[in-house]
């Protein structure tokens, strides 16, 4: 409703209008009301979160915790506009220590859903239980005196059609919840998490000892057997977490995640960081990977620039940037901390931690090559493999034949390719060559499956399993059979044709996060190819495996037949030529 004193063209908006507006800023999705009442359960020292959520968090979302409650006097207060207990004065917005401040959350909610609240704390010899409707408190009734609260948000938009008409199928957004759920449990691992969606539980993580634990909680334990871990610290400002080493680095940005005392935020001081960090580590096409925690004197970082509170602003930005950008290359490049008395007095003074920590790279457990057949070179040889053949005379092939000459570091094949030198990075080559037998297998519908012999179980993270259930029919179209085995464990049932034996924990751990872009990818065909480059990477035959001439051979052969392309699908390159007029330069027989 609109006001004005007849008199001019200026209207004064009404309460209701003004707080659908308000709404607007803070409430963009079911995710946005989730995120809001997670970190109010944080700020009131929960123990134990339970998050239920029906029909994407349309129907319903409920917020269950242990933490302290809310007085029957501050319970109705809660729900009026800029309401808050956690600022006395305005100084106090220079130095915000919790999650939550602003006290817009629960009246920007209340204005466009059904609110109902249970709240207890633990003195009162009663609870209190009360209503919101239209922003309105209603009646106030006694509620058992059970300590904690506890919030249902049900119908939510239902007076906004317009916004509800924007919002994207219920898998999507319940996919954003997800993600709220993971980043709050990544911040606070001492703090127990669950999350069910139409009363099927999709995350479980108990009170973790650790964040390394907590890590392991829910992106598995396969992606700390890449990681390095990372510690660095200048006064005011330190950086810790851990980074997926270079030789891991994939095309998929998962994950990416960083936070700035304990809040999940987007910063592209600290993402260009990384990226300068990692710089020549990584090959083209690859992505930094890191869960990164930053904790900051909360007089130099402004967490008060975006409605959401997803960016923040630090008053020494490119003192940030160089400790995160100087932190990863050390970590990457193995190098110790610096070596600087003064330095680590200085420091040491500040209260912050040393500068630079690594961890032994020893205590990553497995190295690129930890599965490759051992070698058969022993002491200072090298490992130029070539086979013992009689000589022959030196005489030009045909510009069709391939002849092959050997494998370097069993790693790289020699080969005459018709009249050239070709050096091809076994890996990468065959990679594109079952990427691209499948993908003309799929686009011409003849994509066949065939059973494993023996399946192999593997260990699933809630959110996995989630995606696995949003997803498991396509999979099947692509010659993927993946069934449920027990709670959190599946099994791989069969595989498309001609793929071949592979890890099946290594790959579902990549394919899962080929998946997690799915809803970000414009095209089928983008979501098609990034599943079958994975299967081809995890198909192809390893750097380290010892390859005979013939197997040589055969893997050349087929290469050429795929067109040389000279990238795999993930952009790395598969091959090196010179050619016979290049060679007669380099040895000055040009003119002979």
């Amino acid at each position: 409703m609109l006001t004005t004193d007849g008199s001019g063209k200026i209207c004064i908006l009404s309460e209701e209008v003004i707080g659908r507006i308000a709404a607007g800023e803070v409430v963009e999705r079911p995710a946005a009301v989730v995120k809001e009442l997670l970190e109010n359960s944080i700020d009131a020292g929960s123990r134990a979160i339970t998050i239920e959520v029906k029909d994407g968090g349309l129907s319903l979302i409920r917020v269950t915790d242990d933490g302290e409650g809310i007085s029957r006097e501050d319970a109705p207060r809660a729900f009026q506009r800029h309401a808050t207990s956690k600022l006395q004065s305005d100084m106090d917005l220079w130095s915000i220590r919790t999650m939550g401040f602003r006290g817009e959350a629960l009246p920007s909610i209340a204005a466009v859903a059904h609110v109902r609240l249970i709240t207890a704390t633990r003195s009162a010899e009663l609870g209190t239980e009360l209503e919101v409707a239209g922003g309105l408190v209603g009646n106030i009734a006694d509620a058992p005196p059970v300590t904690g609260t506890r919030i249902e948000v049900a119908d939510l938009f239902h007076n906004q059609p317009a916004r509800k008409k924007f919002l994207k199928s219920i898998a999507t957004e319940c996919s954003h919840i997800t993600r709220v759920v993971q980043q709050a449990a990544l911040a606070w691992p001492s703090i127990q998490f669950r999350l069910t969606h139409n009363a099927q539980e999709l995350m479980n993580y108990p009170a973790a000892r650790s964040q390394v634990d907590r890590i392991a909680q829910v992106y598995q334990p396969a992606l700390l057997d890449q990681c390095l871990s990372l510690n660095a610290a200048l006064p005011g400002v330190a950086v810790s977490g851990y980074i997926v080493d270079a030789i891991y680095a994939k095309s998929s940005r998962t994950p990416q995640e960083v936070f700035v005392n304990r809040r999940p935020i987007r910063s592209l001081a600290v993402s260009h960081a990384v990226g300068e960090g990692y710089g020549s580590f990584i090959a083209k096409g690859c992505h930094p990977r890191f869960v990164l925690f930053l904790e900051i004197d909360p007089d130099r970082v402004d967490v008060n620039v975006h409605p959401a509170k997803r960016e923040v602003r630090f008053s020494d930005n490119e003192t940030v940037h160089q400790l995160v950008r100087r932190a990863v290359r050390r970590t990457l490049s193995r190098e110790e901390p610096p070596n600087d008395s003064k330095e680590q007095a200085r420091l040491a003074g500040s209260g912050w931690r040393s500068p630079v920590s690594v961890v032994d790279p020893s205590s990553v457990r497995e190295s690129l090559l930890a599965n490759s057949t051992p070698s058969a070179w022993q002491g200072g040889e090298t490992q130029l493999a070539f086979v013992n053949e009689a000589a022959e005379s030196y005489a030009r092939v045909s510009s069709t034949e391939v002849v092959p000459l050997g494998q370097i570091n069993r790693t790289f094949l020699v080969a005459q390719v018709g009249e050239d030198l070709t050096v091809i990075d076994q890996h990468t080559a065959h990679e594109r060559v079952l990427f691209e037998r499948l993908l003309r297998a799929w686009t011409t519908r003849k994509m066949e499956a065939q059973a494993l012999l023996i399946p192999d179980p593997v260990d699933l993270s809630s959110a996995q399993a989630a995606l696995l259930q949003q997803y498991q029919g396509d999979l099947e179209k692509l010659g993927l059979e993946i069934e449920p085995f027990g709670a959190s464990t599946v099994l791989i049932r069969s595989t498309p044709v001609g793929l071949g034996r592979i890890d099946a924990s290594k790959f579902l751990q990549d394919l899962f996060e080929d998946l997690a872009q799915w809803d970000s990818m414009a095209s089928l065909e983008a979501r098609v190819r990034s599943v079958l480059a994975s299967m081809a990477c995890h198909g192809a035959v390893r750097a380290g495996r010892l390859m005979r001439l013939e197997e040589i051979k055969v893997l050349v052969e087929e290469w050429r037949s795929e067109g040389e392309i000279t990238t795999c699908p993930h952009g790395r390159r598969t091959s090196f030529r010179l050619t016979i007029n290049e060679l007669e330069k380099m040895f000055g027989r040009v003119g002979w």
